[in-house]
């Protein structure tokens, strides 16, 4: 009886969510978003404002269009008192110049009309192209080379993938296509047996309970995504960073620095982030408000020199303000991680070469044999060529020595994998410049670059 009663509930409470649903699609249908871009304004960014009916997610709709555009926005001014917003955006482009391409209108226009249509957002992935696979557990050294090496065997080749560590946990978005069809792959059987062995993989002997994959349908964003995955792993709790990883890492940099007030005279809460600024930033911090149901009323952005500020006036979907301190202190929690989790640590690695069936695994493996771990990796294909990026450290987190990087790159091929910051490179090259690698590995090297066949390295 209790499983009836509850289920004709479930009924009642889903029918008026789709009702409130379709009413807020023909409010978006009826009052479409207005975009306009100005390039006279200001000397230094073009500005975009958009005005459109205020609805939850759409400051994120408009801030994720212009990330994926890679746009940069050095300024930003938002309001949404009541049910319309009016933001405006100081934004230029990956050079620092103002925008040219106005093609950015019609894309922001295009994404807040999005769920009204049913039609798919910039940035989305199109789910039937490939199979996606989601994976999150503890990190560890040779984590990632063990995944890649587990999908060649299963005959997958992998098309695309992201992944983020941040306190010793690791989150993946994982794109496949069958080997043999370079499709997607749907029979069931065969994606319950991947799931169980990447879960086996993920668990290995330390993560008994929380390592977790799933074969996601559907479209998504990888990136909101990920802050999904390691938001409902509670990967910003202390709690979950093993004793042994506290203080091995990289990152004696500066925290972020998050404040949380109420301000009672206006009934919300004030939050001000103070940290060092990096693209993509209003993204992980947008993109962790919308997800913690929060709605953002004010906010100002200023991000024009090294340092990125932000304030956020904020409350509850429910329209009221933070009410107790175990709430603030998690929300203070919850922005530092999203601020961190894309914060790289290690040397950047740029790997760009034909692609094939088993080059990650390869890639991976070698890293691991040479004593490295990836804080974070950024695989895409391009056409037949493979572009990606790779942030490395040594086993404990510490920076890589320069002779391993040489001992690397003379393995995989040194016009193949290149090594980005080239000034801090040099500079920790200086201790190990005469030590020599010329020869070592000489025979696995020749071995690797037969198998990828004729490589050239990417303009």
């Amino acid at each position: 009886m209790d499983s009836v009663s509850y289920s004709s509930s479930s009924t009642t409470s889903s029918s008026l969510i789709d009702i409130d649903d379709e009413y807020e699609k023909l409010v978006i249908r009826m009052n479409p978003p207005r975009v306009t871009v100005d390039n006279t304004t200001s000397r230094k960014a073009t500005l975009v404002k958009v005005d459109s009916v205020n609805k939850h997610g759409s400051l994120l709709d408009v801030v994720q269009v212009l990330t994926d555009l890679n746009i940069t926005i050095k300024r930003a001014y938002i309001s949404s008192d009541g049910e319309w917003f009016m933001d405006v955006f100081h934004v230029v482009d990956e050079d620092g110049n103002k925008l040219i391409d106005y093609e950015v209108s019609d894309k922001i226009q295009q994404s807040l009309a999005a769920r009204a249509y049913n039609v798919r957002s910039v940035g989305v992935e199109p789910a039937l192209e490939h199979t996606s696979i989601e994976l999150i557990g503890i990190d560890r050294p040779g984590l990632l080379s063990e995944i890649f090496a587990i999908l060649t065997d299963l005959k997958c080749n992998v098309v695309a993938a992201e992944v983020w560590t941040h306190n010793s946990r690791m989150a993946s978005v994982v794109y496949i296509t069958d080997e043999s069809t370079r499709g997607p792959i749907e029979d069931s059987d065969r994606l319950a047996n991947i799931r169980r062995l990447l879960r086996y993989v993920l668990k290995g002997n330390r993560d008994k309970r929380s390592a977790k994959t799933a074969i996601s349908i559907g479209e998504t964003h990888t990136e909101r995504r990920l802050h999904q995955m390691m938001y409902a792993d509670c990967d910003y709790s202390i709690d979950n960073v093993q004793e042994e990883v506290i203080g091995l890492t990289i990152s004696e940099r500066i925290k972020p620095i998050v404040t949380v007030e109420n301000y009672v005279e206006k009934g919300y809460s004030l939050i001000n982030v103070r940290c060092d600024d990096r693209p993509k930033l209003l993204f992980d911090t947008v993109c962790t408000l919308t997800d913690m149901k929060y709605v953002v009323f004010h906010a100002t952005i200023i991000a024009e020199g090294p340092e990125a500020h932000q304030e956020y006036y904020i409350r509850h979907l429910d329209g009221y303000p933070i009410s107790s301190e175990g709430e603030r202190r998690r929300l203070i929690h919850c922005l530092e991680a999203a601020i961190q989790r894309r914060t790289t640590e290690g040397l950047r690695l740029e790997l760009c070469c034909n692609d094939r069936v088993g080059l990650l695994s390869d890639v991976t493996r070698i890293f691991r044999e040479n004593g490295l771990s990836v804080s974070r990796a950024e695989v895409t294909t391009r056409g037949s060529k493979a572009v990606n990026v790779f942030f490395v450290t040594d086993t404990y987190g510490n920076k890589v020595q320069s002779r391993v990087i040489e001992t690397i790159r003379s393995e995989i091929g040194e016009a193949i994998l290149r090594v980005k910051d080239i000034a801090a490179y040099s500079r920790s090259k200086s201790d190990t410049e005469k030590f020599s690698f010329g020869t070592l590995f000489r025979s696995r090297s020749e071995k690797f670059l037969s198998n990828l066949g004729l490589i050239r390295s990417c303009p």
